[in-house]
């Protein structure tokens, strides 16, 4: 059977989920020019944030453009090379694109890898930029200490996950955010959270309460809308909040709605900072050995939802916004 080659392109701007991408049959990538590679992947990486980049409003990135392919992160090996960079047979990772087969400038953002070291699809994870995003927001802007109180939203999730176990290593106390009592199960017997909150229960400002009786120190926040207000609501005096992502606002980013209680930023004197992992791509090499080394001795782990076949990437996407996923969203190919 002929080998197929599959590209996920941008049909609308984010809105309707899976119905704004096409599936594409494409024929074998033209030959390559100077510094091109071509790769074969096997794994892509489906991430929340993508619904930024598939918006027309500014942000970090400029917007896919329609009819384009979508942009994604990949893992894949080198099966032609005009480049010095990178051989035939090497494996790397970087912005790939959603498709089974990519064409890339080898001086993009690309970085080697080796698949002896870890699982490939530990590159899409906890050693790619969901794991370095929980790391970094966690480390350099949360600074949790032994004794503090620390709350991570979507907290089964890809980012959420590692974030609450590098706090745990800090000695703070660790309570995490989910959906569901087989999530908020797995945040404490599988990662060994302190507390976890099932937003779908009840009030999120009352068990907040019951949660964190002495306050929150550190609150990294993936979800935005009433958890974020609800968290402010509880933040002790010079405490951080980390803003990582806004799922809540993510169907519209037009109309994004911001903190109503944002005066307690001002009476309690937080510090509220936002990031994205272009503040730290220089310090990539440092997170991932730092989160390898911790994985190898058992510290964290890398929790990975797995769909098989890139003719799956819609539903896949729309699993990321309906709860359905527990941990990283990687297709493999």
């Amino acid at each position: 059977m002929a080998e197929k080659y599959l590209q996920i392109r941008l049909k609308n701007r984010p809105g309707s989920g899976s119905d704004d991408f096409w599936t594409i049959t494409n024929d074998k990538p033209c030959a390559l020019e100077d510094h091109q590679i071509l790769l074969k992947m096997h794994y892509i990486s489906l991430d929340p944030g993508m619904k930024g980049w598939m918006s027309d409003k500014k942000s970090y990135m400029p917007p896919v453009n329609l009819t384009d392919v979508m942009r994604a992160f990949g893992v894949g090996e080198v099966i032609d090379s005009r480049s010095d960079q990178f051989k035939i047979g090497q494996f790397v990772t970087g912005f790939t694109g959603a498709q089974s087969h990519a064409v890339v400038d080898a001086r993009g953002f690309l970085r080697p890898i080796d698949p002896d070291a870890a699982p490939l699809s530990h590159y899409m994870g906890g050693l790619g930029m969901t794991g370095f995003t929980g790391y970094f927001g966690m480390t350099d802007i949360g600074r949790p200490k032994t004794g503090e109180t620390v709350v991570v939203s979507a907290a089964a999730g890809a980012v959420g996950s590692i974030a609450c176990q590098v706090a745990n290593l800090s000695g703070a106390r660790v309570v995490g955010i989910a959906g569901g009592e087989k999530k908020c199960n797995l945040l404490i017997e599988e990662f060994g959270l302190d507390a976890a909150i099932d937003y779908k229960k009840g009030p999120i400002d009352e068990a907040l309460k019951e949660a964190c009786p002495d306050g929150i120190d550190v609150y990294f926040d993936n979800v935005g809308g009433d958890i974020l207000d609800a968290a402010l609501m509880q933040m002790n005096r010079l405490a951080r909040i980390v803003l990582c992502g806004g799922v809540s606002q993510y169907d519209d980013w037009h109309k994004a709605v911001g903190p109503a209680n944002y005066m307690q930023i001002v009476t309690q004197s937080l510090t509220m900072r936002g990031f994205t992992m272009m503040d730290y791509s220089a310090q990539i090499p440092e997170g991932s050995a730092q989160l390898a080394q911790w994985q190898r001795e058992g510290k964290v782990k890398f929790l990975e939802h797995i769909v098989d076949g890139l003719e799956n990437f819609p539903a896949a996407f729309d699993t990321l916004f309906n709860g359905g996923n527990t941990g990283k969203m990687i297709i493999r190919l």
